[in-house]
């Protein structure tokens, strides 16, 4: 008989994804350890080890794991993975790619119609007992540039498309995509900025997309165009975004990441006229836990029949 793996759950809120596998029939055939996030794993924890779920791992405890063979990681975005510098290089990491889908299309569409209509301004002026006739904008008809055409960009495109909105965007290998009428290469970026009225920013954290939304690419953009990112608050240089945003280079900007989070109080983001701070909505769902379960479990139960794991981490793309 095949003896239990080992799996260590990193997190402080183990239970969704421990009824996850049992629900799959996979509790004979595991042992679950749990440890919060704020305790390091017993030398008997980490001897025994097979396979952790976790958020990210300071530095010495990946290596001191010997029977270590697959992490899964509880966020799409692994660049702090990445940067751990005993990352064992015969270890699989898969990311959480694709469990935001479920929230975060929402929540950028939202931000297009808080652009678009006037309903920030009338809450204003109710307020105020201020009674303003406005025109709402449309966005049926405008053009939404997607930059990084993943799983949520695609699903972006598809609700975009519903409302009336033109799609183009960027992918690092392009091919034809429903709901999207061009999908270009990076090195094609410029022609989506032009074209755009609205830019969606959802590229993942690498050395190549470090400020790729420098001056130079926010001046390719319409000067009536809005600036959105969901994706890293590494993609703009921050400086260049206020400057063109006052200039009058672009519109304005709806910010959900940053470099440093919570933003500083002393960030000029903040009083800037024409910039929206959100506190990273994007990704957040009320059941987050059991939707990135629903992946641990598919790729857990991949990992005892020795079938390959499903967002297995690209280290050399950085995502």
């Amino acid at each position: 008989m095949t003896e239990p793996a080992h799996i260590l759950l990193w997190t402080d809120k183990p239970e969704a994804y421990v009824e996850a596998a049992g629900a799959a029939g996979l509790s004979g055939r595991v042992v679950i350890d749990t440890l919060a996030r704020k305790d390091r794993p017993s030398p008997e924890q980490l001897a025994r080890t097979e396979a952790l779920m976790a958020v990210g791992a300071p530095a010495g405890v990946l290596s001191a794991m010997p029977k270590l063979r697959w992490i899964q990681s509880m966020t799409a975005g692994v660049e702090g993975w990445l940067a751990v510098p005993d990352l064992p290089a015969g270890v699989t990491l898969t990311c959480a790619r694709g469990t935001h889908r479920e929230s975060m299309p929402e929540n950028i569409v939202a931000g297009l119609l808080y652009v678009a209509k006037p309903y920030a301004a009338a809450a204003a002026n109710q307020k105020q007992g201020k009674w303003v006739s406005t025109v709402a904008q449309p966005i049926n008809g405008k053009t939404l540039g997607i930059l990084g055409l993943g799983a949520i960009g695609q699903e972006v495109a598809r609700i975009a498309g519903a409302l009336g909105m033109r799609v183009i965007g960027t992918r690092r290998r392009p091919e034809p995509m429903e709901h999207v009428e061009a999908v270009l290469p990076p090195e094609r970026t410029d022609e989506v900025l032009a074209q755009s009225d609205f830019v969606l920013l959802l590229l993942p954290a690498t050395p190549e997309t470090d400020n790729i939304m420098d001056a130079e690419r926010l001046a390719k953009m319409k000067p009536t165009a809005w600036l959105l990112n969901f994706g890293r608050g590494h993609l703009i240089r921050d400086d260049d975004l206020i400057a063109a945003v006052r200039a009058g280079t672009i519109a304005g900007a709806v910010l959900d990441v940053f470099r440093q989070e919570p933003l500083p109080e002393d960030h000029p983001f903040w009083g800037t006229e024409g910039i929206l701070v959100l506190p990273h909505i994007g990704g957040p769902h009320p059941q987050r836990d059991r939707i990135v379960a629903r992946l641990f479990v598919e790729n857990l139960r991949r990992f005892l029949d020795g079938e390959p794991l499903k967002e297995v981490v690209d280290r050399a793309a950085g995502y």
